[in-house]
C-alpha cells in the first residue's frame, strides 16, 4: 500500500486533496496509535510494539516507515518520536481528549461511542 499523497487519488478523494490524503494516511490501523504513543518522547521499536498491544512487528514496520515518509514521525538516536509537524497535529488532536466520556457503571466501554458515554 503506497503513501498517500496530495495530488494523486486518495482514500475518499478523487483529486488527492491534501486533506484527504492526511486523512487517508491517519485512519489506517495503528498510525493514530503510534502517534499517541510517541507524544511524550522517542520510544524504542519494541517499547512501541509493546504500548501499542503487541501489535505485530511487519505492521509496526509499515506504519512507522508510511509516517515517516510524509514527517509525521522521525527516528534518531533514543527511537521514534513525533517530529515537529507530528506535534503540530498531536496539539491540533488534543480537542478530542474533552470528548472522552466514562462508560456507565456495567457496560462494556466498546459498545459506546464517545459522546454517548457519560
Amino acid at each position: 500500500m503506497s503513501v498517500p499523497t496530495p495530488g494523486r487519488p486518495a482514500r475518499g478523494s478523487r483529486t488527492g486533496r491534501p486533506i484527504m490524503a492526511l486523512l487517508d494516511l491517519l485512519g489506517r490501523r495503528w498510525a493514530l496509535r503510534i502517534l499517541w504513543e510517541v507524544r511524550r518522547g522517542p520510544l524504542s521499536f519494541r517499547t512501541l510494539r509493546e504500548r501499542c498491544d503487541g501489535m505485530s512487528p511487519s505492521v509496526l514496520m509499515q506504519r512507522l516507515r508510511e509516517l515517516r515518509d510524509v514527517g509525521i514521525i522521525e527516528l534518531g538516536a533514543d527511537g521514534y518520536a513525533a517530529s515537529v509537524e507530528g506535534r503540530s497535529l498531536l496539539h491540533a488532536l488534543a480537542p478530542l481528549k474533552s470528548l472522552e466520556r466514562p462508560a456507565p457503571e456495567g457496560m462494556s466501554r466498546d459498545l459506546f461511542p464517545p459522546r454517548l458515554c457519560w
